[in-house]
Parts: structure tokens; C-alpha cells; sequence
């Protein structure tokens, strides 16, 4: 049997990246799998199809995770479309401009503020209930080795994905005795379109890698299958740093 059968699943920020290669680990592992996606939908749409050419059922909503009432529209809606929730994996995220903090204008550091530190707490916070209710749930989060490397020229993106580890610790205390786990996946530097537009940095930075190489979606998916599966079932509260190595 696959580790997460009959399992069902929401991924944010699903159309692409390492969302979407979440998304089909999950799928591939055996779990329904709904995706959240802000405005992409051709890219979440196919993201739904390889979902469904796993044998699985898959479904896609757009939300702006800055919203709470749209993101507790979408954990509604993804939960009446799978019959159900066990698994929510907050993603969705945008990256940092390469700037000195006194240089930041402020209304940036509020938009990558609300979308990657806001927008996990209102998916946690629209999720929560009913997994406290069922008492059975697993929550991963996804952060960044940069909450801890605090590499200069990225100030709002460090401190949100910092914030991120911290709230889902906090998760994961208040709601271990109602068998809810709580983790967090912290990616060094993985193969994306986002990373792509890094390219003329790639060399400097995989030799900043042991392993001499950076990452794939498909095995940061695979981490969020071992830590979603009862393979992870007395994990709750961690960070998981991934990434060949280099933190």
C-alpha cells in the first residue's frame, strides 16, 4: 500500500516549483491532492491533470493567501472537494529582491511580509479547526535555510521565513495532544523558474554546496511525503533543513 492512501491533501502555491513537485509527491504516494494558486491557473490546471495521471483525484482554487476569508474559502472548498483533510502543506511564497535594508521600501517588506509569513498563518489558521476536531492531521510548512543564514540583501524575505519556523513550532506544541503534527521544510536553493532567474549566481552558490549541486522539487517532495506518512508519525515541532548540505 502507498504510505499516504486514502489520505487527502492541500498544497498552496501548487502551479509551479516546489509546490508542485510537493503536490505530486503526495499525489504519487497515494493521496487526493488540492492545490491553491493565487492567479496561474493554465499552470494549476496541469498541475491538476499529472495529479490525475497518478490515479489520484486532484482539484485547484485560486486564492490570494493575504486574504483570510479567501484562504478559509479555499481549505472549505478543498475539503468538500476530497471528502476530507489529513494533510495541509502551506508553501505559497514569493521571493527577495537582493537589497540592503535601508534600502527596502517599506511597502515591499509589507508584501513579502503578508504573503509569506500572513499567508501561512491563514492557512494554518483555516485548517486547524476541523484537524483539532478529527484529532488527526499533519501540517508541514515551508520555509528557507535563510531564516537561519540571514545572508545580507534580504531582509523582509529572512525575517518572514524566520517567523514561519517560530509560529509553526507553536503550532506544533498547542496541538500535539490533539495528535495534529506540525513541521517545517527549509529548502536551500532549488531547480525553479524562480532559481532560474538566479542562473548567473549558480556557480558561486553550488560552490557553497557539499554535495556540489542544488536541489530538485521532486526531492523536496519526497521529504514532504516521509514527514506527511506514519514514517514521521512521532515528528512534530522540527526544522528540516534541506539542502546538500549548506547550512
Amino acid at each position: 500500500m502507498a504510505k499516504l492512501e486514502g489520505k487527502k491533501a492541500l498544497v498552496t502555491g501548487a502551479s509551479r516549483g516546489i509546490g508542485k513537485g510537493i503536490a505530486l509527491a503526495l499525489a504519487a504516494a497515494g493521496a487526493d491532492v488540492a492545490i491553491g494558486y493565487r492567479r496561474e491557473k493554465a499552470s494549476a490546471d496541469a498541475t491538476v491533470a499529472e495529479i490525475e495521471a497518478l490515479g489520484r483525484r486532484g482539484a485547484a482554487f485560486a486564492a490570494d493567501v493575504r486574504d483570510y476569508a479567501a484562504v478559509d474559502a479555499m481549505v472549505h472548498d478543498a475539503r468538500g472537494a476530497l471528502g476530507g483533510l489529513d494533510i495541509v502543506v502551506a508553501n505559497a511564497g514569493v521571493p527577495t529582491r537582493f537589497e540592503p535594508t535601508h534600502e527596502v521600501d517599506p511597502g515591499y517588506w509589507d508584501r513579502v511580509i503578508q504573503i509569506d509569513l500572513y499567508g501561512v498563518f491563514h492557512t494554518l489558521r483555516a485548517a486547524l479547526p476541523s484537524l483539532r476536531e478529527q484529532r488527526s492531521g499533519v501540517i508541514l510548512t515551508v520555509s528557507s535555510i535563510a531564516a537561519d543564514a540571514c545572508g545580507g540583501k534580504g531582509a523582509a524575505y529572512n525575517a518572514a521565513k524566520a517567523g514561519v519556523n517560530a509560529l509553526t513550532k507553536t503550532v506544533a506544541r498547542e496541538n500535539a495532544r490533539r495528535n495534529v503534527r506540525c513541521n517545517v521544510i527549509a529548502p536551500g536553493l532549488v531547480q525553479t523558474d524562480i532559481s532560474d532567474g538566479m542562473q548567473a549566481f549558480h556557480g558561486d552558490l553550488e560552490k557553497a554546496i557539499p554535495l556540489g549541486r542544488i536541489g530538485t522539487p521532486a526531492e523536496i517532495g519526497a521529504l514532504a511525503v516521509h514527514l506527511a506518512s506514519d514514517d514521521g508519525a512521532w515528528i512534530t515541532g522540527k526544522v528540516f533543513r534541506i539542502d546538500g548540505g549548506q547550512w
